[in-house]
């Protein structure tokens, strides 16, 4: 199984690009449901924020046509996509994906919402079943990477969130936020944030509206302000010197009109939005209304440098963590591709011994069944410790990526490459295999096929020897 993911985010695609494919939270799961249908993809993952939206996808042979999903199921022309849109495939899509949970590639680094967003995403394909045996392990590893970082470098020493960006470009604006009127459109997580962080730096008058007006109370509950029903918003906002808004809805709340009218009733003072919601709150159009001025999210990337000069040395480590963690997924994956390769020994030296006892079957005739018994515990255990060296030898070039090894071995043995016979492939040979070794015990032997103690155990994967970690 292959992995790819494609995708678009802050770096490569404008906000104006980045809404018209945001995937609102309520419609995450169908959209990954129609992705899992899309042909040629076996397992697959959508993630998607305001800085963000990407495909994660496990295939087999042919690559499928990510960017001719988005056309299919969001209407959207792919040439207008390519310009934008990356590519990473196996270890290059491993290595971005655990940046990505890192907050490596987040617009501020060091935020922790992105992990959130990611297990959220994980969570929804697994309700559809879009998530099984490969992105699972994939996944499971990305939180275990996630975690590392975050516990093992200073790089999230410090509350650094889109929201606190939000609120330090209100404080340069203004100068101080000390008797600043602040009205919060939304009641989410980065409302939260941004109401937090305004408070910290000397906001005293703040107003919160949400659609759902039980959200927008307990969220001015929780920080001794105001609450607004979302009816009264446009008769409310020309109160309020900034508004930062934070929605999931699908159109312009506010528009080039209401900022005219707002300006009116406030005889001219000034007022500053700050949009930090994909899709947009605000129509770009209300920056033409003097008097107003309006910063989204993509104008928030000049204030977050700063953010990353101080994180630069934090940075490095955690880039260091994660091309270790990289090198040790991909170990683990070559690991599971050498399975067949110790079924096929195994399947091999077993044909070996059994073309042996049925040479010596005028032999064994005579022998009592106690006797025959006892013939085939000492050649099977004969066999096992035969294969227990060549199968370590396998398993421990494999972890190690020792490719000339395997080649070795797969010459010693006569064995097919690893890349040449899937699991699958292991799985169907094994059940074809079957009804002949029934047929044969269906056939009196001279040797009794009853398992002992010393029989084979069952072939271990590397998958087996994986503890999963969240």
């Amino acid at each position: 199984m292959k992995i790819l993911l494609t995708g678009v985010n802050h770096k490569t695609a404008p906000v104006e690009l980045r809404e018209q494919l945001a995937i609102a939270p309520d419609r995450l799961s169908d959209a990954t449901r129609a992705l899992l249908e899309f042909p040629g993809v076996h397992e697959a993952m959508i993630l998607s924020t305001c800085n963000r939206v990407e495909l994660l996808a496990c295939h087999e042979a042919s690559s499928p046509d990510l960017l001719g999903f988005l056309r299919s199921y969001l209407g959207i022309d792919p040439t207008s996509l390519r310009p934008h849109a990356y590519e990473y495939r196996e270890t290059d899509a491993v290595q971005h994906l655990f940046r990505v949970a890192a907050s490596l590639d987040s617009m501020v680094v060091g935020e922790p919402q992105i992990l959130g967003q990611v297990k959220e995403s994980y969570t929804a394909a697994r309700s559809v079943g879009a998530v099984q045996t490969h992105l699972e392990k994939l996944l499971q590893s990305t939180f275990t990477v996630a975690k590392k970082v975050r516990n093992e470098t200073q790089i999230g020493s410090s509350s650094v969130s889109i929201a606190s960006v939000a609120v330090d470009l209100a404080k340069k604006i203004f100068g101080s936020l000390e008797g600043k009127r602040v009205l919060l459109v939304g009641a989410g997580k980065m409302s939260e944030l941004a109401a937090r962080h305004l408070l910290q730096q000397g906001a005293d008058s703040l107003l919160v509206t949400n659609r759902t007006h039980d959200r927008a109370v307990r969220l001015a509950n929780n920080f001794q302000a105001q609450a607004v029903r979302f009816d009264d918003l446009y008769t409310t906002a020309d109160q309020a010197d900034i508004i930062i808004t934070s929605t999931g809805s699908q159109e312009y709340i506010f528009r080039r009109e209401h900022g005219q009218q707002f300006l009116h009733k406030r005889r001219n003072r000034p007022m500053f939005f700050i949009d930090i919601a994909v899709p947009r709150d605000i129509d770009p159009e209300m920056n033409r209304v003097d008097g107003v001025f309006l910063y989204d999210i993509d104008d928030l990337q000049s204030v977050s440098a700063s953010h990353l000069d101080e994180r630069t040395r934090e940075a490095q480590r955690a880039e260091a963590i994660i091309a270790e963690e990289v090198l040790r997924f991909q170990r683990k994956a070559q690991a599971l591709n050498v399975t067949p390769m110790i079924v096929n020994l195994q399947n091999t030296v077993e044909e070996l011994r059994q073309a042996e006892l049925r040479r010596a079957q005028a032999r064994l005739q005579s022998l009592t069944p106690e006797q025959q018994a006892a013939v085939e515990a000492v050649t099977r255990g004969l066999m096992n410790k035969f294969l227990h060296m060549p199968m370590q030898a396998l398993k421990a070039a494999a972890l190690e990526a020792d490719t000339v090894m395997l080649e070795v071995m797969r010459e010693v043995f006569h064995l097919p490459a690893a890349q040449e016979l899937t699991q699958e492939q292991a799985r169907m040979q094994t059940q074809k295999q079957a009804p002949e070794q029934t047929q044969e015990q269906s056939t009196p032997r001279p040797v009794a096929e009853t398992q002992t103690a010393d029989a084979p155990a069952e072939p271990v994967t590397a998958g087996e020897q994986k503890g999963r970690h969240s």
